[in-house]
C-alpha cells in the first residue's frame, strides 16, 4: 500500500468514528477481505474506537492493528454490562485474530442443569450442550450467586459428583455426606428422598432460572394454604419460608413490571422513505422478546396501515398469542379476543416510550450508516431540514454569512463566508475593508459591506445565494433587509443567529417582523449553523488581525520607493531604528545598502545635502 493510499485509508476510517455514537456498545474491525479482526467495548463508542487513530499511539500491537483495519462496524447497547456480554459473544462467534479468546482466562458464567437422573445446578464457564441446559451468562458474578443461593436454601439439589442411577440406590451403593446431616441435601443418593421429589425440586429451579417467579409464588401460596387448612402446619411453615425467599429475590430483581404479564408492545418511527416498527414482547413482567422491522414505503402508506401490517408481520412471526397490544395511537385492526391499549400513564406508558426509543435508535443508526457511505446524504438531509424549519422555496444550497471586526473603529473591517452543500467554499470568501463609515458603526458596516456585494453580483450576473446569515438579532436582519429589498430589489430569505446574555448563541430567527425558529439547540442542524457562524467570526476577526498588524510594523521606510523589504531589514538590523537611519552619514548608509540605495535614502531624509 503506498503513503498515499494509506492515508486515504485512514481517513475514511476517521470518518467513519466521526459518525460513531457517544454510547455504551461494541466495535468491530475488518480486514481487506471483509474478516473481523477485532472485538472490542466501549462505554463511550466514539472516544475509545478514536484513541485508536490518535497519532502520539506508540504501542506496536496497536499499530499493527490499525494498518490492517479496511471497515468499522459497532453495535450500541443500553448498558456498559451489555456491551460485555455483546463483545464476548462476538469474540466467541468470530474468533477475531487479534482478540485474545480469553483476556484473562475466563469467559462469563453461567448456571447449568444437568441432563442426569438426578440433575446437579452448578455454574460453569464451560459450554457443552450434552451435558445440560444452560441459563446466562452472567457478567455479575454476585447475581449468579444470589441465584445458586435461593436454589439450594429452596431445594438442595446435591453437590456429589457421584454418578447416580436408581438401581445403585436400590442396592444401596451410596452413603449420605456432610450435606445431608447439615440439611443442604435431601440424600436420594441414599434413598432419603423420593426421585419424584428431587425432579419436582429441579424443575421448580428451571423455573426461577428462566425468571417465572410469578407461577412459582402462586403455587406454593396454594400449597401452603392447603398445608394450613390440613392442620398440617409444620410443613406449612417450611413452605412459606421458601415462599419469602423467592418473594424477597423477586425484589431485588430487575423487571418491567410485576403487574404486566403478557403483552405486546408496537411502535412506529418513519420519515418519507422508511418505517421502522419496534416490537418487544412482555411476559411474567419482563422483556423477552424485542425486534425492529424496516419498512420501504412504496406508496403514500400512513402509519396507521404500515403499523397495522407491522402487528400482523410480527404476531405471526413470533407465535404471539397476547390478548392485549399497547399501541402509540388507536387503530383499527380486527384481530379476534386482543384489546388494543394506548396507555397515558404508568408501567405500559414507559414500556411504550422503551419501544419508541428502540426504533427511533435503530432508524438513527440506519441513517448513519448510510451517510457513511454516501456523505453527500447528510448535508441533504440537514439542508431539508433548514428548509422546513424555514419554509423556504427551495433548498438552501448556498448560504452567505457575514460579520464584522474594528477596535473602536480602528481598522475596520468585514467578511463574507460562503457555504455550498453545508460546507465551506473557501474560493467563494471575501474580505472587506470599510470605506465609507466613520467610528464603530457596526450597522452601517453591515449595510455598505452587504450593499457592495450584492450589486456587484447583480452587475457580474452572478447566481445569489439562497439564504442569508446575520451573525445577530432582530437589529442585524434589519439593516440587511433594508439594503437587500428595499434598495437592491431583490428576493433572498434572511436569517439571523441570536446570542443570549451569556453569549451564546440560542435561537434562529426568521421572518418579518423576526420569530424564533424552533430548531433545538442541541441538534446537528443548529451545530451546523453555530458552525457557520464561529467560520465567519474566524474570518473577520483573522483579517482585522492581520491589517492591524501590517499598520503597526508600517514604518517610514515602507515610503522610500526603491528601498525593499531585504533592505529595509538589513538597515534596521545594523542601525536598530528608524532615527539612526535618518542621521547616519552617505558613507554609514553606501556601507550597509550600497552608493545607490545610500543616495536614495540620503535623498529622502536629508534632501540630498551631502552629494
Amino acid at each position: 500500500m503506498t503513503k498515499e493510499q494509506n492515508e486515504k485509508r485512514l481517513e475514511r476510517l476517521k470518518a467513519i468514528v466521526r459518525s460513531m455514537p457517544e454510547k455504551p456498545g461494541s466495535y468491530q474491525y475488518y480486514d481487506a477481505d471483509g474478516t473481523i479482526i477485532y472485538v472490542g467495548k466501549a462505554k463511550n463508542l466514539k472516544a475509545r474506537v478514536s484513541s485508536y487513530f490518535h497519532t502520539e499511539v506508540d504501542r506496536f500491537k496497536t499499530k499493527v492493528l490499525v494498518s490492517k483495519i479496511e471497515n468499522i462496524t459497532y453495535t450500541v447497547v443500553n448498558t456498559e454490562e451489555d456491551a460485555l456480554l455483546l463483545e464476548n459473544s462476538l469474540i466467541k462467534k468470530y474468533n477475531p485474530k487479534y482478540n485474545v479468546l480469553l483476556k484473562d482466562g475466563k469467559t462469563y458464567p453461567s448456571i447449568c442443569v444437568t441432563n442426569e437422573p438426578f440433575p446437579r445446578i452448578f455454574k460453569t464457564r464451560t459450554i457443552n450442550k450434552r451435558w445440560g441446559t444452560y441459563y446466562g451468562p452472567y457478567s455479575h458474578v454476585s447475581s449468579m450467586y444470589a441465584v445458586l443461593d435461593l436454589i439450594k436454601k429452596l431445594y438442595q439439589p446435591r453437590t456429589c459428583r457421584q454418578t447416580l442411577t436408581l438401581e445403585g440406590i436400590a442396592q444401596g451403593k451410596y452413603h449420605v455426606c456432610l450435606d445431608y446431616h447439615i440439611k443442604n441435601c435431601g440424600g436420594p443418593c441414599a434413598g432419603k428422598q423420593s426421585p419424584e421429589s428431587y425432579r419436582r425440586n429441579i424443575e421448580q429451579a428451571k423455573e426461577i432460572l428462566k425468571g417465572n417467579t410469578r407461577g412459582i409464588l402462586r403455587d406454593m401460596r396454594e400449597e401452603m394454604e392447603l398445608l394450613a387448612g390440613q392442620l398440617r402446619f409444620e410443613e406449612a411453615e417450611e413452605v412459606k419460608r421458601r415462599y419469602l425467599l423467592v418473594s424477597s429475590f423477586c425484589a431485588k430483581s430487575e423487571v418491567v413490571s410485576h403487574t404486566i404479564d403478557n403483552i405486546d408492545v408496537v411502535t412506529i418511527t418513519s420519515d418519507e422513505k422508511l418505517a421502522f416498527i419496534n416490537y418487544i414482547h412482555v411476559t411474567e413482567g419482563a422483556i423477552n422478546q424485542s425486534f425492529t422491522f424496516e419498512y420501504r414505503k412504496r406508496l403514500d402508506e400512513t402509519d396507521e396501515e404500515l403499523l397495522a401490517m407491522g402487528i400482523v408481520e410480527m404476531r405471526n412471526r413470533f407465535g404471539s398469542t397476547s390478548r392485549e397490544i399497547v399501541v402509540p395511537f388507536h387503530l383499527d385492526l380486527g384481530l379476534q379476543g386482543v384489546t388494543l391499549t394506548v396507555p397515558q400513564r404508568g408501567d405500559k406508558r414507559t414500556l411504550l416510550e422503551l419501544s419508541l426509543m428502540n426504533g427511533k435508535q435503530y432508524r438513527f443508526d440506519r441513517l448513519k450508516q448510510a451517510e457513511k457511505l454516501n456523505p453527500e446524504q447528510k448535508q441533504t438531509r440537514l439542508m431539508k431540514e433548514l428548509q422546513d424549519a424555514l419554509k423556504l422555496g427551495r433548498l438552501p444550497y448556498t448560504i452567505e454569512c457575514f460579520d464584522n471586526s474594528n477596535i473602536s473603529g480602528a481598522d475596520a473591517v468585514a467578511g463574507c463566508v460562503v457555504f455550498k452543500a453545508l460546507k465551506p467554499s473557501k474560493k467563494d470568501y471575501r474580505k472587506y475593508t470599510i470605506k465609507t463609515v466613520a467610528g464603530p458603526d457596526d450597522y452601517a458596516s453591515m449595510q455598505e459591506v452587504v450593499r457592495r456585494r450584492y450589486s456587484r453580483m447583480v452587475a457580474e450576473d452572478a447566481p445569489l445565494p439562497d439564504l442569508i446569515i446575520t451573525d445577530g438579532g432582530q437589529g442585524q436582519m434589519s439593516v440587511v433587509r433594508q439594503v437587500v429589498e428595499d434598495e437592491l430589489g431583490l428576493h433572498i430569505p434572511i436569517a439571523g443567529l441570536a446570542k443570549n446574555d451569556r453569549h451564546r448563541t440560542n435561537e434562529l430567527l426568521f421572518g418579518n417582523p423576526p420569530v424564533t425558529v424552533q430548531v433545538k439547540t442541541g441538534s446537528e442542524l443548529f451545530r451546523v449553523l453555530t458552525q457557520i457562524q464561529d467560520e465567519v467570526h474566524r474570518y473577520a476577526i483573522t483579517f482585522h488581525r492581520d491589517k492591524r498588524s501590517k499598520r503597526q510594523l508600517h514604518s517610514e521606510l515602507d515610503d522610500i520607493k526603491g528601498i525593499g523589504p531585504k533592505a529595509r531589514e538589513l538597515l534596521l538590523h545594523r542601525l536598530k531604528s528608524v532615527k539612526q537611519i535618518r542621521e547616519a552619514s552617505l558613507e554609514t548608509l553606501t556601507a550597509i545598502v550600497g552608493p545607490a540605495k545610500a543616495r536614495l535614502l540620503n535623498a529622502h531624509f536629508k534632501g540630498g545635502e551631502n552629494e
